[in-house]
């Protein structure tokens, strides 16, 4: 037997927005074969996602990429400043 679909936890959203680009959204829905709503969330809901991925995602040219892996690989030893640095952090900070 088929599982039945859960429905998807959904909001609400209200937007006022100029008659021109209700109709231009409205023909643009027509000619993908989708409803608005279906538009709007198939649309904006990719632009969403796009906008937070460049956010949150850190892209390196392939020469910064190879340096990156390099420096993981073969790690250079800590200079003075840094082992200072390691030593007054575990002062000010407690273990937990």
């Amino acid at each position: 037997m088929p599982k039945p679909q859960v429905e998807a936890e959904t909001a609400r959203l209200e937007a006022r927005i100029p008659v021109q680009v209700y109709d231009q959204m409205q023909r643009a829905a027509r000619l993908r074969g989708l409803t608005l709503t279906g538009y709007l969330i198939a649309t904006a809901g990719e632009d969403a996602r796009r906008v937070v991925e460049d956010a949150e995602i850190m892209r390196l040219a392939r020469e910064d990429q190879i340096r990156f892996a390099e420096a993981l690989i073969n790690p250079s030893k800590p200079n003075e400043r840094l082992i200072r640095a390691a030593k007054r952090h575990a002062e000010l900070i407690e273990r937990r």
